[in-house]
């Protein structure tokens, strides 16, 4: 379960204001002192994220985050974080203060709790309001026994009514907690497959990987991997090869393969290698369509041909690996880009968590396979291109078109290439 990439994890945020014990309460959920705990205000300043296994939920990635009611021009730069982690949130978690509810306010909310539960229904995140503190509030459900703590708190006002009361330090209700969490979270997610919906038990699948200098020693990258499970998953046979070795092993597999998977940055010499009437695309492309932009990226790269000089070109990763001297993101995809226009555009270079809200400057948002962002995280950046009229595609589908191989690469999604024929 630790080996689970973060972008398979259900990610699970916690919020609310300063003091409100969402440390606390992360450490209780996780059994471990993931978050540093302090009574001082504004301790948790930047979003810190634990990977682990939580049952019953399975493999997570908890996120504790700063106070949503921070001050000050720091605090402000806190907050906008805090919230920017929504846009990889799947479950939410709001902690109130059980013992301290707004006392000019009906409902018991702050107003930065009010907004927090008005951007989660407008995201859709399912989301749970936990009241923290409650071994401080007395009565049965405080810390275990009866009228202990202060029996004479209020009732908590609507909407705090239905919410869950929880004690990160008695650990009362944090069970039912994890257990609501696990509840809220996909578990039978019916998305499509990297490509095991497209190929049967028995088949064989010819994978042509590149060794990766940015790949630590001994491994392949990371959608190199998973795509070997999903193979195997599907009751089917991976054949492993460099770019050099595939001509040769097609001669000798005795098999036709069902389909030829090819790192994008050999796809010209692969698709001279792979004979016309096997199938063949990208790595890149297949995660297009696993984390759910395919077709508006195959729409989107028809923006390199109306390109100018001095054109600004959004080029964003969701890692943040070393980069190499020919690196695919930064220099080849650039270089070829401008062979391809005969302009020379202006690229500029984002990585990681690092993705601009405004995007109205740019002609094009260049984004790489993604394997390493949640799929809700990338319907957010794909959403904000939308939003602003921006066209939007990835490092492979650009590639397959500079090289003029589009239709080839995507002709076994015989929806996505009827957009290209229209």
């Amino acid at each position: 379960m630790n080996d689970t990439p973060w972008a398979n994890r259900v990610h699970v945020g916690f919020f609310g204001r300063r003091n409100a014990g969402k440390s606390s309460l992360v450490n209780a959920v996780t059994g471990q002192d993931t978050a540093v705990v302090s009574a001082v205000k504004g301790t948790t300043t930047d979003p810190v994220f634990k990977a682990m296994e939580i049952l019953p939920l399975g493999p997570a990635l908890i996120i504790d985050t700063p106070g949503i009611d921070d001050e000050g021009e720091l605090g402000e730069l806190r907050v906008r974080r805090a919230k920017r982690t929504l846009n990889k949130t799947n479950v939410a978690v709001l902690v109130i203060d059980a013992a301290a509810p707004n006392p000019g306010a009906e409902d018991g909310l702050y107003p930065g709790e009010r907004e927090l539960i008005g951007i989660f229904r407008e995201k859709n995140i399912p989301h749970i309001i936990a009241l923290n503190k409650a071994d401080l509030l007395g009565g049965p459900d405080a810390a275990g026994t009866p009228g202990e703590g202060n029996a004479a708190s209020p009732p908590a006002p609507r909407p705090l009514e239905s919410a869950l009361p929880v004690s990160a330090k008695t650990g009362v209700g944090v069970q039912e907690l994890k257990e609501r969490i696990a509840a809220l979270a996909k578990t039978d997610d019916p998305r499509l497959r990297i490509l095991g919906d497209l190929i049967r038990p028995g088949d064989f699948v010819v994978l042509v990987t590149p060794i990766d200098k940015a790949a630590p020693q001994g491994r392949l990258i990371l959608p190199q991997q998973q795509t070997i499970r999903d193979v195997l998953e599907a009751d089917a046979a991976a054949v492993v090869v460099k770019e050099f070795e595939l001509r040769e092993t097609l001669e000798h597999l005795g098999k036709k393969p069902a389909l030829v998977v090819t790192d994008s940055q050999v796809f010209a010499k692969v698709s001279a290698d792979t004979p016309p009437e096997v199938p063949l695309t990208s790595f890149s492309i297949l995660f297009a369509r696993f984390k759910g932009f395919l077709a508006p990226a195959v729409r989107g790269v028809r923006a390199l041909d109306a390109l100018e000089d001095g054109d600004p070109i959004l080029v964003c990763e969701g890692c943040t690996h070393h980069r190499q001297c020919d690196d695919i993101g930064t220099v080849k995809l650039p270089r070829w880009i401008r062979q391809h226009t005969g302009k020379n555009p202006a690229f500029v270079f984002r990585s990681g968590g690092d993705f601009p809200e405004d995007l109205a400057p740019y002609k094009l948002v260049l984004h790489c396979g993604a394997c390493m962002l949640g799929e809700r995280e990338m319907k957010y950046r794909r959403d904000c291109a939308a939003d602003q009229g921006v066209p939007f595609t990835n490092y492979g589908i650009a590639i397959a078109h500079i090289q003029g191989i589009l239709r080839r690469s995507v002709a076994v999604f015989p929806h996505i290439l009827a957009e290209l024929e229209e």
